[in-house]
Order: structure tokens, then C-alpha cells, then sequence
């Protein structure tokens, strides 16, 4: 081999092109999941009234953050970030799954298999809180899932599913005065994703990391 050849090929490898960064996921599933919080919250407090627009979170539940919330997990589960991506899964499948719901009570998709007619407004209450109870009792599950990463992530989480139980108790017990309470709590979490996603488009900027508190458990 000539020296001609060894010092070409010591140029090509000291010019190959950098590899490219790591997708960071959480820029993309973070500001998408702003609107959907924001306006489940604004459902909860009455400044989107449930009886007279029951629908009119739909677009936003389905075409972007339940939408958005599936392509971050594709995109997790590609990177590898299996844990990421199964925390935007059952966030993608609530938002979906939630949309599907509204349109499903919304249209009469449901009915009364005994009767062949529609349900009552009692059957659909129980369709709710059977719905509501499964979703708290799996973010409970994922609350303890997040106690190894840093606080703010374990905060966020804790409080989604706070959310969930307020909403449950709201609809099984009829205790409407819970909904508020929960667009207060829902107002809460969206702020703390807000500012995960703050930090996560200061970093892929060039920004200093922002503190997120140490893990409850290590």
C-alpha cells in the first residue's frame, strides 16, 4: 500500500460527516400534548360547556394530540426509548380512545343490546366511569413506573392520575362539584409538560439543561 493511499484514506476518515443527532422525542410529544391538556381543563371548569358542545374537543383530542402523542411513540420505539415511548402509548391510546368515546355517545353508536334502542343517560354515566376508573388504575400503575426518573416527571404523572380519580368520582358518585377541581389539577399537569418541553427545545437549541429533581428512587 502506498503512503499516497494511506494518507487519502486518513483524510476521508477525519472528514466523515458527524452522525446524526439522537431524536429527542419529548420536543414533539410535549408541545402536542399542550393543547389537548389545555382544552380538557377548559372542558373540566365549564368554559367549554359539556352539555351544550359536548363535541367540541374532538378535532383537537384526536387530530393532534392523540394523533401526535402515536407518532412520538413510533418514533421512541425506533430510537430505542422503550420506556418513552410506552409512556406516549397510553397517553396516545387515552387521547384516542377518549375522541372515539365523545363521538361514540355523541352519535348513538352505542346502544342497548337488550333493548335495540339507545342508552339512557344512566347506562351512558356507567360507560364513563368504567372507562375513567380503567385509566386511573393504570396511571397509577405508571406513577410508580416514573419513581426512578426525576421528580418533575413522577409530579406530572401523579397528578394525571388525580385527575382521573376526580373525574371517576365525579361521574359514578354524581358529584359534579369534583369537575372543577379536576380542570384545576389538568390546568396543573399541562403547565409542568410545558415546562419539560421548554427544556427539551433549550437543549436541542443549545441551552442549559433545567432542573428536574432528583428521583424519588435511585
Amino acid at each position: 500500500m502506498s503512503v499516497e493511499s494511506d494518507t487519502a484514506g486518513a483524510h476521508a476518515a477525519a472528514e466523515a460527516p458527524p452522525a446524526p443527532p439522537a431524536p429527542n422525542v419529548l420536543t414533539m410529544g410535549l408541545i402536542t400534548f399542550i393543547p389537548g391538556g389545555m382544552i380538557l381543563g377548559l372542558w373540566f371548569v365549564g368554559y367549554l360547556p359539556t352539555s351544550a358542545l359536548p363535541g367540541g374537543m374532538i378535532p383537537i383530542v384526536l387530530a393532534c394530540t392523540g394523533l401526535y402523542e402515536l407518532i412520538a411513540t413510533i418514533v421512541a420505539l425506533r430510537a430505542g426509548q422503550n420506556a418513552v415511548a410506552a409512556v406516549f402509548a397510553i397517553f396516545s391510546s387515552f387521547w384516542i380512545s377518549f375522541g372515539v368515546l365523545l363521538l361514540a355517545l355523541n352519535n348513538g353508536w352505542i346502544i342497548d343490546a337488550t333493548t335495540a334502542g339507545a342508552i339512557t343517560s344512566a347506562q351512558s354515566f356507567q360507560i364513563q366511569a368504567a372507562y375513567l376508573l380503567s385509566y386511573a388504575v393504570t396511571f397509577v400503575m405508571l406513577s410508580l413506573f416514573t419513581l426512578r426518573l426525576p421528580l418533575v416527571f413522577t409530579t406530572a404523572i401523579v397528578l394525571v392520575t388525580i385527575t382521573f380519580v376526580l373525574a371517576y368520582l365525579g361521574v359514578a358518585l354524581g358529584a359534579t362539584g369534583l369537575f372543577p377541581i379536576a380542570g384545576i389539577v389538568t390546568f396543573l399537569f399541562t403547565a409542568i409538560f410545558a415546562y419539560i418541553c421548554f427544556d427539551s427545545f433549550n437543549q436541542d437549541l443549545g441551552g442549559r439543561a433545567m432542573s428536574m429533581g432528583s428521583p424519588i428512587q435511585t
